[in-house]
């Protein structure tokens, strides 16, 4: 059988998915989150366009579902992948969701009944969520899973469930699933640089000090305020932002990654013409050590942010400080030597993208190599960009490296491409 496995729903494995079966090839995708779309449906807009991301997302999610070449996996795994170019078996784990799929309208019947609340990450713990839930409204598929950690077990579910959907502990085992392959494609994504570990930024000790993926939940309408700008600490829309760029990027005394990470530029710029889009009469300022702006409509996106009111400092941050429920930031202007003490309401953290927490261990477990940071690493980073040393297995998107929504897009592309390649020939 000639089919292609692609590990990792985000964006980067839907385009490669969706590529690799409009060429007429059997494609599992294999996801471990409940629902495909990765980050990117966390976001509001996407930049230069201001485009809902969701809107982008969205259909490309509903494509994948509805494909016939295309058998979507949620809540699975990859363990293990065997045997080489042409003729691997890739062996998956899939975790029980303790409802039947089949069943499972989606209707939400059993989530408002629901007693339990707890944090939702999907929302990076600015909202809650019931332990039946959806992460999001458009998820895919379009059915809940309980979260047996934080299931009660008080009945309720069961009790509403006109089609007998909720299933109990007992009744939905792991699977293991075992599926061959003539190639595979990894798009298993990014962590972002937990922001708690610069203790001089103060994050989760000031509240008003925030990172920029709890600002996008918190600006999107679908998010935990209805798209409302507000300071944790009172409720309050802030008069002040100050963005600090660089939180665990481009940086070998704290974070150790000295690389830049792409988009943390370009995606505080977005946030901060939203921002004035959206309270005119707010004072944003971003503090940056290099502004780059390299892509198609970027250059000209910055100097709109300056045309309409936002300051750009070349400053790095000090200490922050609170002095009379005040946050204080002590900044000298590189470019002017001036000294300055800033008093923001809100403080946004641009923090870095990173390889996910167990992208060591997934690149031992696949055989493939990894950089010094601990991204995949290409065969050739000029000619072999989405290649791995194990030819038949290739790498697209943030897992390979910090990118943004294009340049993600357009290597999931390419690796789609060499996998129908790899494919077309061992079918000869």
């Amino acid at each position: 059988m000639n089919d292609v496995v692609v590990v990792g729903a985000g964006i980067a494995g839907i385009t490669a998915a969706l590529d690799i079966a409009n060429h007429g090839i059997f494609v599992h995708l294999i996801e471990r989150e409940p629902s495909i779309g990765g980050h990117m449906a966390m976001l509001d807009k996407t930049f230069p366009t201001n485009d809902c991301s969701m809107c982008i997302l969205s259909p490309k999610m509903v494509d994948v579902s509805r494909h016939e070449r295309i058998t979507v996996y949620t809540t699975t795994e990859v363990t293990s992948i065997t045997g080489s170019a042409g003729n691997f078996t890739v062996i998956a784990q899939r975790h029980p969701r303790y409802i039947d799929m089949e069943r499972c309208t989606g209707c939400g019947d059993c989530i408002d009944v629901c007693p339990v609340e707890v944090y939702n990450m999907f929302d990076a713990g600015l909202g809650v969520r019931k332990a039946i839930y959806k992460p999001h409204k458009q998820v895919v598929p379009d059915c809940v899973v309980r979260d047996i950690k934080h299931c009660i077990d008080c009945g309720l579910c069961y009790d509403i469930c006109g089609t007998g959907a909720v299933l109990h502990d007992d009744e939905d085992q792991v699977e293991i699933l075992e599926i061959p392959a003539t190639a595979v494609v990894i798009t298993t994504g990014y962590d972002l640089y937990d922001a708690g570990e610069k203790k001089r930024y103060g994050y989760l000790r000031i509240p008003d000090v925030i990172t920029s993926i709890e600002f996008e939940r918190m600006i999107n309408a679908s998010g935990p305020t209805g798209g409302e700008l507000r300071r944790l600490s009172d409720g309050n829309i802030p008069e002040s932002i100050v963005f600090i760029q660089c939180v665990g990027s481009r940086d070998m005394t704290e974070s150790g990654n000295a690389y830049c990470s792409c988009v943390c530029c370009m995606y505080a710029i977005k946030n901060a013409i939203l921002i004035k889009e959206k309270y005119p009469d707010t004072e944003v300022i971003i503090l940056y050590m290099d502004i780059r702006a390299y892509g198609k409509g970027y250059e000209e996106y910055y100097q709109r942010a300056v045309t309409i009111g936002i300051r750009f400092i070349r400053a790095l941050a000090g200490d922050l400080y609170e002095v009379d429920h005040s946050i204080c930031i002590r900044i000298e202007d590189t470019e002017t030597g001036d000294m300055e003490i800033l008093k923001p309401q809100l403080v946004i953290l641009s923090v870095a993208i990173q390889p996910t927490s167990d992208a060591g261990e997934i690149a031992k477990r696949f055989g493939i190599a990894s950089d010094d940071y601990g991204f995949f690493l290409s065969l050739h980073e000029k000619t072999g960009i989405v290649q791995t040393s194990v030819p038949g297995i290739f790498i697209a998107g943030t897992c390979r490296a910090p990118k943004d929504i294009p340049d993600t897009v357009a290597e999931g592309g390419a690796a789609a491409m060499q996998a129908v390649i790899e494919t077309l020939q061992a079918g000869h």
